[in-house]
């Protein structure tokens, strides 16, 4: 028997739908993906850690979830809102229904929504907190909204960050379809040697984000995000990376001091928590957006080629461009707003991405990034032998 569910916004508005996954009550602050497939990478990127998630395509789980495509080892969601469950998924790579998977492990979905209603809400009155329930009604489910905490302050890179260090050693390999152009024999495309060895810090690193770093030549040792400055140049790494996380950037100074003072030290390459993070780091300030950038398709200038590309995006903060000092050049801008998408030091080897090039979901426009910051690391290993 279908068991009825409220959405409810903190400005007073109700969206009345039926349960699927678990039940119960959970907040968060509500936002939208405007992704049309990937729903279970967006599910478990701890980017997402405190937020409850509407997807903008009208049917999901019509492709299940499978054991392959996590970016964690768990859901970070608060909750899923969409208009409507595919409950029988047709994939040959499927292993259980959407909603089977959401009930394991306890996350709430409301499906019946207009979504296309909420998306129109949010993006005129910006990003609020929400709650979702199977328990409350209209009136109470608004209160308990409103009495949630604001995303501005919140540090949810702690809850999910790694507790200890680890050497990435899981499977790397790109799945490839063989046919008779390729020289494959098998499902995979064999790894390349090792190039650089790296340190990443796990602000909410994404699986794919060290799938992609090993693709393109790096052993990648993974330390938490309280791992200081002098820790990480006592494994004299050939290069630093920053990882996407949750939360608001200008609450983790505990984070940013240490990235501090490895500029100049090391090569950085740093993604989206990781951008804002040098933003901090160089002196300069973050903002919160009105209603975020999340989806497969937000479109990216790279100001010193003119070169476009449709990136894959989520967050929910960004760079204050007046903020930074002279020394660090704006190098993208997003074409739908003119907010900074990439960063680069004058003098320094860093740089950095607001956006995912790992493309878990979205396209693979931005994938070129990695091999940049090989390249990087390349050249700055050569100046170091001919200093």
């Amino acid at each position: 028997m279908p068991i009825n569910a409220i959405l409810a916004l903190e400005d007073g508005r109700c969206f009345e739908g039926i349960a699927f996954g678990a039940t119960g009550t959970t907040t968060g602050e509500i936002c939208f993906n405007t992704s049309m497939t990937g729903y279970q990478e967006v599910i478990t990127d701890p980017s997402y850690r405190g937020q409850i998630v509407s997807m903008t395509y009208p049917q999901i789980g019509n492709y299940g979830i499978n054991l392959e495509d996590d970016e964690s080892a768990e859901p970070h969601i608060r909750a899923l809102v969409i208009e409507e469950l595919c409950e029988v998924p047709s994939n040959w790579r499927s292993a259980k229904p959407l909603s089977d998977y959401l009930a394991e492990n306890q996350v709430l979905g409301i499906q019946g929504i207009d979504t296309r209603a909420l998306t129109k809400h949010l993006r005129s009155l910006g990003a609020m907190r929400a709650c979702v329930t199977t328990e409350l009604d209209c009136e109470a489910a608004i209160a308990a909204a409103k009495n949630s905490p604001a995303m501005e302050g919140m540090d949810y890179v702690t809850e999910v960050s790694t507790a200890t260090g680890y050497e990435w050693t899981e499977e790397s390999r790109e799945w490839i379809l063989p046919n008779a152009s390729t020289e494959q024999t098998g499902p995979y495309r064999d790894l390349p040697p090792v190039r650089h060895r790296i340190v990443a810090y796990d602000f909410g690193l994404k699986y794919n984000i060290l799938r992609r770093l090993r693709q393109a030549g790096f052993e990648v040792e993974v330390v938490s995000s309280t791992t200081s400055a002098k820790e990480i140049l006592e494994k004299n790494p050939d290069g630093i990376f920053l990882s996407n996380g949750p939360g608001d950037p200008a609450a983790l100074g505990y984070a940013y001091n240490e990235i501090k003072e490895l500029i100049g030290k090391k090569p950085i390459f740093g993604i989206c928590l990781g951008n804002q993070l040098l933003a901090h780091a160089f002196g300069g300030n973050t903002f919160k957006l009105k209603f975020g950038h999340r989806g497969g398709n937000q479109p990216v200038k790279d100001l010193r080629t003119g070169r476009i590309s449709i990136t894959s995006q989520n967050h929910g903060f960004a760079v204050d461009p007046d903020s930074l000092p002279p020394e660090i050049e704006v190098t993208h801008i997003n074409l739908n707003d003119g907010t900074v998408e990439g960063m680069r030091h004058r003098e320094h080897p860093v740089f950095s991405v607001q956006y995912h090039p790992e493309a878990a979901p979205g396209p693979n426009d931005a994938g070129y990034f990695f091999e940049e910051f090989a390249a990087l690391i390349d050249e700055a290993k050569t100046l170091k032998v001919n200093s």
